[in-house]
């Protein structure tokens, strides 16, 4: 059986917490390798070590290339698809990188899947440096996320796709 870290409070500061994701993913994914299967185990694993989420899920980006197409996620149901460039989970993958938004409110055109969000990051997975989809966590706090966790959930997502057939 599966056993989670403590609770959030328990770490003495971010890096330690994010670092402890990390290890608790990958040996979350030891044996598995069904995109289904770890994205909804790391949804899960984020939306119940982080913090101050009110969503954490995973889009992946259809066969086309021009939408992404929502998959395991924790939190209030949630926008189905997003047109590549659109909202910050488009416009992550038409730019290929993170995106930090401190105000959703204040985003060009951000699409308000639950209104009680404030702020988002969201974290390009990549594959052989393409897009394949994206990690996107969403807070009812203004400013929640920062460079560090950026930089933790990046990790996160590259430990994600290195575990997962696509």
């Amino acid at each position: 059986m599966f056993q989670t870290a403590p609770a959030a409070a328990s770490f003495a500061s971010k890096s330690e917490l994010h670092a402890e994701l990390a290890l608790q993913l990958s040996g979350l994914f030891t044996g598995e390798r069904d995109r289904i299967a770890n994205a909804a185990n790391m949804s899960a694993l984020i939306f119940g070590m982080l913090p101050d989420l009110n969503w954490a899920g995973v889009y992946f980006l259809n066969a086309e290339g021009d939408e992404l197409v929502v998959g395991p996620f924790q939190g209030k149901p949630a926008c189905v698809r997003i047109a590549v460039g659109r909202g910050v989970c488009g416009t992550s993958v038409a730019e290929a990188r993170s995106i930090v938004v401190p105000d959703v409110h204040a985003f060009p055109g951000h699409i308000a899947c639950d209104a009680a969000s404030r702020s988002e990051l969201v974290v390009p997975l990549l594959r052989d440096g393409k897009v394949i989809g994206v990690l996107d966590l969403d807070s009812p706090s203004p400013g929640r996320f920062d460079e560090e966790d950026r930089a933790g959930l990046e990790k996160a997502a590259a430990i994600f796709v290195d575990a997962t057939d696509f």
